[in-house]
């Protein structure tokens, strides 16, 4: 079974971006090839009917096939990102918003007092709102408690790739929330997404570990098996670990 998310059931735990492709042809082809069902996009960088004069993303993604995300990517405030949520609302009349503050251009590291602002706001606005955020165990708690849809701590700074550096943060959110945890940002290969579906990830949203790849499309089918291997391993229960050799064979079993 998959993870819900606004009364809406998603049984792929992959979501991709849409960014840094070499064009929309690409980002339609990575998206196949992930299997996954939600794809989000920055209101800020990418036409989706905004702009008449430019190519729409919406041309080669049928949003009758996919669920198309918005993202707030590029806001610095909250009034800026309440703002860019109106507009994306306006434009794919849907409620789901996936709410982006960043800090400074150097870290792109979100702002925790004007995330929670503009997350207080969206959800009296009637939105819906999946909520990129640090690993901060307490600002996550208290994102849930003012009705976000989904927590979204990042692994790692957006783009560089490290992987889950804060695991034990991590694993305490996820312990504490009631809402889907979603990993956001840092995620470098298959790896790291089978590490966050293990640890017990509802889901992973990646962008960068796909279309900076050398060969996007294998990248983003490798993708797809790491978190569906992750999700089984977390389901299964892993074995417990041992500071001793164990034999592989029971002693009853033993040839005398």
């Amino acid at each position: 079974m998959g993870f819900l998310i606004n009364n809406k059931i998603y049984n792929s735990r992959l979501i991709i971006g849409s960014g840094k492709y070499k064009d929309f042809k690409q980002t339609k082809e990575a998206l196949k090839a992930s299997d996954a069902e939600m794809i989000t996009v920055a209101i800020k960088r990418t036409n989706i009917g905004q702009n008449i004069n430019q190519k729409n993303l919406l041309d080669y993604i049928n949003p009758n096939n996919y669920k198309i995300l918005p993202n707030t990517a590029g806001c610095f405030s909250a009034e800026d990102a309440v703002r860019v949520s109106m507009l994306a609302r306006e434009l794919l009349n849907d409620n789901l918003i996936k709410l982006e503050v960043l800090a400074d251009k150097n870290t792109l590291l979100p702002n925790e007092k004007e995330t929670l602002i503009a997350a207080k706001e969206l959800v009296g606005l009637g939105f819906s709102v999946m909520v990129y955020t640090t690993d901060n165990v307490l600002l996550a708690n208290e994102l849930e408690t003012i009705g976000c849809a989904a927590i979204m701590p990042l692994a790692s700074p957006i783009g560089t790739g490290q992987g889950i550096i804060n695991k034990a943060n991590i694993k305490k959110i996820i312990k504490n929330a009631k809402i889907p945890i979603i990993i956001d940002a840092g995620i470098g290969t298959a790896s790291d997404a089978t590490i966050a579906m293990e640890m017990g990830c509802d889901a992973v949203l990646l962008n960068s570990a796909i279309a900076m790849s050398k060969n996007p499309i294998l990248m983003a089918k490798a993708m797809k098996h790491a978190v569906i291997a992750g999700r089984n391993a977390y389901e299964a229960k892993r074995m417990k670990l041992s500071s001793i050799a164990i034999p592989s064979s029971n002693k009853k079993n033993a040839l005398s």
